[in-house]
Protein backbone atom coordinates (compact mmCIF):
# COMPACT_ATOMS: atom_id res chain seq x y z
CA UNK A 1 0.00 0.00 0.00
CA UNK A 2 1.79 3.73 -0.85
CA UNK A 3 -1.14 5.71 0.19
CA UNK A 4 -0.54 7.77 3.50
CA UNK A 5 -2.75 9.92 5.36
CA UNK A 6 -2.71 13.65 3.82
CA UNK A 7 -4.84 16.56 5.33
CA UNK A 8 -6.30 19.52 3.51
CA UNK A 9 -8.10 22.37 4.69
CA UNK A 10 -10.66 23.94 2.60
CA UNK A 11 -9.28 27.12 1.69
CA UNK A 12 -12.70 28.49 1.11
CA UNK A 13 -14.08 28.04 4.85
CA UNK A 14 -11.64 31.08 6.13
CA UNK A 15 -11.50 34.97 6.10
CA UNK A 16 -11.14 35.23 2.51
CA UNK A 17 -10.00 38.96 3.01
CA UNK A 18 -6.68 37.47 4.85
CA UNK A 19 -6.22 34.46 2.37
CA UNK A 20 -2.91 34.61 1.69
CA UNK A 21 -1.99 34.38 5.60
CA UNK A 22 -4.67 31.77 6.37
CA UNK A 23 -3.09 29.74 3.84
CA UNK A 24 0.43 30.12 5.44
CA UNK A 25 -1.61 29.83 9.37
CA UNK A 26 -2.82 26.24 7.67
CA UNK A 27 0.67 25.28 6.79
CA UNK A 28 2.17 26.40 10.05
CA UNK A 29 -0.46 24.19 11.51
CA UNK A 30 0.54 20.77 10.17
CA UNK A 31 -1.46 20.46 6.88
CA UNK A 32 -0.42 17.95 4.46
CA UNK A 33 -2.07 20.27 1.26
CA UNK A 34 -4.59 23.10 0.51
CA UNK A 35 -8.02 22.45 -1.05
CA UNK A 36 -8.84 25.20 -3.24
CA UNK A 37 -12.74 25.13 -4.32
CA UNK A 38 -13.18 27.22 -7.66
CA UNK A 39 -16.65 27.53 -8.78
CA UNK A 40 -18.25 28.95 -11.84
CA UNK A 41 -21.68 29.81 -11.19
CA UNK A 42 -22.56 27.02 -14.36
CA UNK A 43 -21.50 23.84 -13.00
CA UNK A 44 -22.67 24.98 -9.05
CA UNK A 45 -24.07 27.93 -8.52
CA UNK A 46 -22.21 29.38 -6.25
CA UNK A 47 -18.92 31.73 -7.50
CA UNK A 48 -15.78 31.74 -5.75
CA UNK A 49 -12.24 32.36 -7.76
CA UNK A 50 -9.71 31.48 -10.63
CA UNK A 51 -6.46 31.03 -11.67
CA UNK A 52 -5.70 34.84 -11.05
CA UNK A 53 -6.09 34.51 -7.35
CA UNK A 54 -4.60 30.93 -7.39
CA UNK A 55 -1.60 32.73 -8.84
CA UNK A 56 -1.32 35.38 -5.88
CA UNK A 57 -1.77 32.52 -3.11
CA UNK A 58 0.99 30.90 -5.13
CA UNK A 59 3.31 34.11 -4.84
CA UNK A 60 2.38 34.18 -1.27
CA UNK A 61 3.06 31.27 0.15
CA UNK A 62 5.79 30.17 -1.79
CA UNK A 63 6.48 26.93 -4.16
CA UNK A 64 5.99 24.22 -1.06
CA UNK A 65 2.10 24.31 -0.50
CA UNK A 66 0.65 21.24 -2.69
CA UNK A 67 -2.52 23.47 -4.27
CA UNK A 68 -5.49 20.52 -4.74
CA UNK A 69 -7.68 22.64 -7.12
CA UNK A 70 -11.23 21.42 -6.89
CA UNK A 71 -12.55 22.35 -10.23
CA UNK A 72 -16.51 22.65 -9.84
CA UNK A 73 -16.75 23.89 -13.57
CA UNK A 74 -18.94 23.29 -16.19
CA UNK A 75 -15.91 23.50 -19.18
CA UNK A 76 -12.93 22.09 -16.79
CA UNK A 77 -10.68 21.68 -20.57
CA UNK A 78 -10.53 25.61 -20.36
CA UNK A 79 -9.04 26.36 -16.77
CA UNK A 80 -6.45 23.66 -17.21
CA UNK A 81 -3.26 25.68 -18.70
CA UNK A 82 -4.38 28.74 -16.89
CA UNK A 83 -4.31 26.81 -13.40
CA UNK A 84 -0.99 25.05 -14.30
CA UNK A 85 0.99 28.56 -15.00
CA UNK A 86 -0.67 29.82 -11.90
CA UNK A 87 1.11 27.30 -9.49
CA UNK A 88 -1.54 24.78 -9.19
CA UNK A 89 -0.20 20.85 -8.51
CA UNK A 90 -3.36 18.66 -9.03
CA UNK A 91 -6.32 19.64 -11.17
CA UNK A 92 -9.42 17.67 -9.68
CA UNK A 93 -12.22 17.68 -12.60
CA UNK A 94 -15.77 16.12 -12.34
CA UNK A 95 -16.64 13.13 -14.25
CA UNK A 96 -20.25 14.89 -14.64
CA UNK A 97 -18.65 18.05 -16.23
CA UNK A 98 -17.04 16.76 -19.45
CA UNK A 99 -17.63 14.17 -22.16
CA UNK A 100 -13.86 12.79 -22.78
CA UNK A 101 -11.95 12.55 -19.65
CA UNK A 102 -9.36 10.40 -21.10
CA UNK A 103 -8.65 13.44 -23.38
CA UNK A 104 -8.77 16.10 -20.32
CA UNK A 105 -6.51 13.36 -18.02
CA UNK A 106 -4.21 13.29 -20.97
CA UNK A 107 -4.10 17.21 -21.38
CA UNK A 108 -3.65 17.51 -17.41
CA UNK A 109 -0.48 15.65 -17.23
CA UNK A 110 0.89 17.20 -19.95
CA UNK A 111 0.58 20.59 -18.77
CA UNK A 112 2.61 18.90 -15.00
CA UNK A 113 -0.02 18.38 -13.06
CA UNK A 114 -1.44 15.58 -11.12
CA UNK A 115 -4.75 14.12 -11.75
CA UNK A 116 -8.07 14.21 -9.44
CA UNK A 117 -11.29 12.80 -10.80
CA UNK A 118 -14.84 14.08 -8.92
CA UNK A 119 -17.85 12.68 -8.46
CA UNK A 120 -21.11 14.26 -6.70
CA UNK A 121 -23.11 11.84 -4.62
CA UNK A 122 -25.30 11.14 -7.31
CA UNK A 123 -22.95 9.84 -9.58
CA UNK A 124 -22.36 6.03 -8.90
CA UNK A 125 -18.50 4.93 -8.81
CA UNK A 126 -18.51 2.21 -11.13
CA UNK A 127 -18.89 5.17 -13.66
CA UNK A 128 -15.31 6.53 -12.35
CA UNK A 129 -14.15 2.78 -12.18
CA UNK A 130 -12.85 2.74 -16.43
CA UNK A 131 -10.35 6.29 -15.36
CA UNK A 132 -9.07 5.09 -11.85
CA UNK A 133 -6.20 3.42 -13.22
CA UNK A 134 -5.26 6.60 -15.08
CA UNK A 135 -5.42 8.79 -12.19
CA UNK A 136 -3.66 9.95 -9.20
CA UNK A 137 -6.56 10.61 -6.81
CA UNK A 138 -10.51 9.66 -6.46
CA UNK A 139 -12.56 12.51 -5.09
CA UNK A 140 -15.72 11.14 -3.51
CA UNK A 141 -18.20 13.96 -2.74
CA UNK A 142 -19.57 13.45 0.67
CA UNK A 143 -22.27 16.38 -0.18
CA UNK A 144 -23.63 18.33 -2.57
CA UNK A 145 -20.67 20.22 -4.07
CA UNK A 146 -21.18 24.37 -4.07
CA UNK A 147 -22.24 25.16 -0.30
CA UNK A 148 -20.26 24.82 2.51
CA UNK A 149 -21.72 23.79 5.76
CA UNK A 150 -23.85 20.98 4.68
CA UNK A 151 -24.21 17.49 7.08
CA UNK A 152 -21.80 14.81 5.68
CA UNK A 153 -23.74 11.99 3.72
CA UNK A 154 -22.28 8.65 5.44
CA UNK A 155 -24.44 6.82 2.55
CA UNK A 156 -21.22 7.97 0.26
CA UNK A 157 -18.60 5.50 2.09
CA UNK A 158 -19.83 2.36 0.79
CA UNK A 159 -18.28 3.91 -2.60
CA UNK A 160 -15.13 5.17 -1.03
CA UNK A 161 -14.72 1.17 0.13
CA UNK A 162 -15.36 -0.10 -2.79
CA UNK A 163 -12.92 2.10 -4.88
CA UNK A 164 -10.23 1.01 -1.65
CA UNK A 165 -10.85 -2.41 -2.67
CA UNK A 166 -10.54 -2.32 -6.20
CA UNK A 167 -7.58 0.19 -6.14
CA UNK A 168 -5.53 -0.40 -3.38
CA UNK A 169 -2.57 2.24 -4.11
CA UNK A 170 -5.05 4.93 -5.29
CA UNK A 171 -5.06 8.28 -3.17
CA UNK A 172 -9.02 8.43 -2.10
CA UNK A 173 -10.38 11.82 -0.94
CA UNK A 174 -13.78 12.77 1.15
CA UNK A 175 -14.59 16.21 0.71
CA UNK A 176 -17.67 17.46 2.85
CA UNK A 177 -19.25 17.51 6.20
CA UNK A 178 -15.92 16.20 7.40
CA UNK A 179 -14.41 16.66 10.58
CA UNK A 180 -13.75 15.08 13.97
CA UNK A 181 -17.24 13.30 14.70
CA UNK A 182 -17.05 11.92 11.19
CA UNK A 183 -13.60 11.06 10.08
CA UNK A 184 -13.46 7.66 11.85
CA UNK A 185 -16.68 6.64 9.14
CA UNK A 186 -14.19 8.21 6.26
CA UNK A 187 -10.89 6.54 7.57
CA UNK A 188 -12.35 2.91 7.96
CA UNK A 189 -14.30 3.04 4.56
CA UNK A 190 -10.43 3.62 3.26
CA UNK A 191 -10.42 7.28 2.00
CA UNK A 192 -6.83 8.85 3.09
CA UNK A 193 -7.04 12.17 1.51
CA UNK A 194 -9.38 14.46 3.84
CA UNK A 195 -10.71 18.27 3.01
CA UNK A 196 -12.32 19.42 5.98
CA UNK A 197 -13.61 23.24 5.69
CA UNK A 198 -14.48 24.57 9.19
CA UNK A 199 -14.25 21.91 11.42
CA UNK A 200 -10.33 22.86 10.86
CA UNK A 201 -10.04 26.54 9.81
CA UNK A 202 -13.02 28.00 12.52
CA UNK A 203 -11.24 25.92 14.93
CA UNK A 204 -9.48 27.67 18.35
CA UNK A 205 -6.88 24.97 17.55
CA UNK A 206 -6.71 24.02 13.78
CA UNK A 207 -3.10 22.23 14.91
CA UNK A 208 -4.69 19.78 17.09
CA UNK A 209 -7.71 18.70 14.97
CA UNK A 210 -5.57 18.28 12.21
CA UNK A 211 -3.71 16.27 14.26
CA UNK A 212 -6.62 14.32 15.41
CA UNK A 213 -8.01 13.48 11.58
CA UNK A 214 -4.15 12.51 10.44
CA UNK A 215 -3.71 10.00 13.57
CA UNK A 216 -7.60 8.93 12.42
CA UNK A 217 -6.83 7.63 8.94
CA UNK A 218 -2.86 6.78 9.72
CA UNK A 219 -4.78 3.90 12.79
CA UNK A 220 -6.75 2.94 9.83
CA UNK A 221 -4.88 2.32 7.32
CA UNK A 222 -1.90 0.47 9.80
CA UNK A 223 -5.07 -1.58 10.85
CA UNK A 224 -6.01 -2.42 7.17
CA UNK A 225 -2.46 -3.43 6.59
CA UNK A 226 -2.53 -5.74 9.37
CA UNK A 227 -5.24 -7.38 8.23
CA UNK A 228 -4.80 -8.29 4.88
Amino acid sequence: MSYSAKIGPSILSSDLACLGTECVRMMECGADFLHLDVMDGHFVPNITFGHPMVECLRNCVGPGPFFDMHMMVSRPEQWVKPMAAAGANQYTFHLEATTNAGNLIKEIRESGMKVGLAIKPGTTVEELAPWAGQINMALVMTVEPGFGGQKFMEDMMPKVSWLRSQFPSLDIEVDGGVGPSTIHKCAEAGANMIVSGSAVVSSDDPRSVIAMLRTAVSEAIQKRSLDR
